[in-house]
């Protein structure tokens, strides 16, 4: 979560995935932060989606409600992921 703060405050990234269990900072926190607009983080807007290997209702719910814009599972299936960079990314 920091070290995605301190990524976010050097290059306006036009997508994040943010990983929810991480040590120092989960990705909940990480993800308040960065939509604070505090830190010098130069897009806070940018679309952020949870990672997990929690697929529980009430945890996709937590993550919307931290700002972050869509969730995906792990473990990964490229074809879920791809859709989820074209949904997200603009080209």
């Amino acid at each position: 979560g920091i070290e995605a703060i301190k990524a976010l405050t050097t290059c306006g990234y036009d997508l994040v995935f943010m990983d929810i269990e991480m040590p120092e900072m989960d990705g909940i926190e990480a993800t308040r932060n960065i939509r604070s607009g505090a830190n010098g983080i130069l897009k806070p807007d940018v679309p952020i989606i949870a990672m997990t290997a929690h697929a529980i209702k009430s945890y996709y719910e937590k993550c919307l409600e931290a700002g972050m814009n869509d969730y995906i599972t792990k473990p990964l299936i490229f074809d879920s992921l791809k859709q989820k960079v074209e949904k997200w990314v603009q080209k």
